[in-house]
């Protein structure tokens, strides 16, 4: 037990009064084996990228939208307020950037994936959801796009 719970007054329930019964016992197996999931999100980032199908579009680069949720297995290590214990949202902005420099992208669908797959790179990630839209394609439309959700494999 970290020292922040051992000093918090939740992590020691008071004393039960003796004529109740006592179901400590009986929910301590339940709560020893729940699973915690958090979730780490980057919202509306923005970005230009070379994407699209149309001749136009491989000459300029467009702005994209990206919006991630990452729901995070929280039980496989104490965080212990260091960096390199949780999922980095700042070193998955630096991996988007990274496959958008690679080159021109047809799909926003094979950019989302690519997006998801680098997510799930960190055993860490059981669930990633991905959105990616295309700014200023339709008038008539303030974006267009896919998202797409995908799970951890099982080893």
């Amino acid at each position: 037990m970290s020292a922040i719970l051992k000093s918090h007054p939740l992590a020691h329930p008071p004393a039960r009064p003796t004529d109740q019964p006592d179901t400590s016992s009986a929910m301590a197996p339940a709560q020893a084996t729940a699973a915690a999931l958090d979730t780490v999100f980057i919202r509306d980032l923005e970005v230009g990228a070379s994407i699209g199908v149309h001749t136009h579009e491989r000459a300029d680069s467009q702005m994209v939208r990206i919006n991630i949720e990452m729901s995070v297995d929280s039980n496989t290590i104490e965080i212990e307020d260091n960096l390199v214990n949780v999922v980095c949202y700042e070193d998955v902005v630096v991996g988007i950037k990274s496959i958008i420099a690679h080159g021109h992208i047809n799909l926003v669908e094979t950019l989302a994936e690519h997006i998801a797959g680098l997510c799930l790179t960190d055993r860490r990630v059981a669930r990633v959801l991905v959105r990616v839209e295309k700014l200023h394609v339709i008038a008539e439309a303030a974006s267009v796009g896919v998202e797409i959700e995908r799970w951890q494999k099982q080893p």
